[in-house]
């Protein structure tokens, strides 16, 4: 079996073992994949695996001897699986793999602005501390989560955990989704209240005609004055120039995020000259036990294609 993994840097570097998918066939794996390369490498592939590569339909029709496509993420959305089921090829991703990282970066962002532990730590190493007359030195208080509300749009495995911390550092967990989950620690309100009650509101749903878009010029002075605003989904969730409007304004007093509408990140883009906003780089999922889960169930979801059997099949009903 030729197995093609068309764009593997991100997923491993050269720290992950990649025996489990070796075993299973010929590997080939490319570090990133131009679009214009993209049919050329799908050529003579029995299984090909993507984390950002585009396959649409064309390209899925055109790969004559494509059987299986698994996607190095839990999102799927690069697929065209309605194209890829009429060709009877399954796609299958790797579901939750990134709970508990995503979930501490998370409360790490808030943690960070809260304390503003960065910010005081660069005015001692400056001298700062060494030249104040009293025992203790701090230009900005930090901020007590401890009795404020910690407000989850979308309840799913990453925000249960997320929420699960938030309340272990004593705030008051509300939540709102589509649908309820049994293993959410907080209360369930509906969408106007999220909004209106949350002093931190924290983003964990997909990127749907629903959701695109959430976080807007109409939707963000429903919220609190001062909230602080969490994201570490989708950049698709944001208006980023209302959020950039809201953040200048005070309306929004931070704006921690994990993701972009672009990614890269434009050089240009305004978020980045604005002081109460900090975003990484889409990272939140790459600690190595995470990654290295990828590979593991990628390999268990191929195996289980080729001995007749399906397993985190994204397209199945589709």
């Amino acid at each position: 079996m030729q197995i093609v993994i068309l764009d593997g840097y991100t997923t491993n570097p050269g720290d992950i073992d990649m025996s489990p998918l070796k075993k299973l066939g010929t590997l080939s794996v490319y570090d990133r994949t131009h679009p214009d390369m993209v049919a050329q490498r799908l050529r003579g592939a029995d299984a090909v695996f993507v984390n950002k590569v585009r396959l649409d339909r064309e390209l899925i029709r055109s790969a004559r001897s494509l059987k299986f496509i698994g996607v190095l993420a839990t999102g799927y959305d690069v697929v065209d699986v309605h194209a890829a089921r009429e060709q009877k090829i399954p796609v299958c991703n790797v579901p939750a793999y990134s709970t508990d990282a995503v979930a501490q970066h998370t409360i790490a962002m808030l943690l960070a602005y809260a304390s503003r532990i960065e910010t005081h730590a660069n005015l001692v190493r400056q001298g700062h501390w060494s030249m104040n007359p009293d025992f203790s030195y701090w230009v900005i208080a930090p901020t007590l989560l401890s009795g404020k509300t910690f407000g989850v749009f979308g309840t799913g495995k990453i925000g249960c955990k997320t929420a699960k911390i938030a309340s272990a550092l004593g705030m008051d967990v509300i939540g709102y989704s589509r649908t309820k989950n049994d293993s959410f620690c907080g209360r369930y309100v509906d969408k106007d209240t999220l909004f209106h009650s949350s002093d931190v509101l924290s983003l964990h749903c997909p990127a749907t005609e629903e959701t695109i878009g959430l976080i807007s010029e109409k939707t963000i002075p429903l919220m609190k004055d001062g909230a602080i605003l969490l994201n570490t989904a989708r950049g698709s969730l944001v208006e980023e120039k209302a959020i950039y409007e809201a953040l200048r304004s005070g309306k929004l007093s931070f704006y921690g995020a994990d993701v972009a509408t672009k990614e890269p990140i434009g050089k240009g883009n305004p978020l980045l000259s604005v002081p109460n906003c900090m975003i990484t780089g889409h990272y939140a999922w790459t600690p190595k036990p995470m990654r290295q889960t990828i590979i593991d169930v990628s390999a268990s979801n191929l195996e289980a294609f080729l001995s007749g059997k399906l397993q985190n099949c994204v397209n199945e009903k589709v």
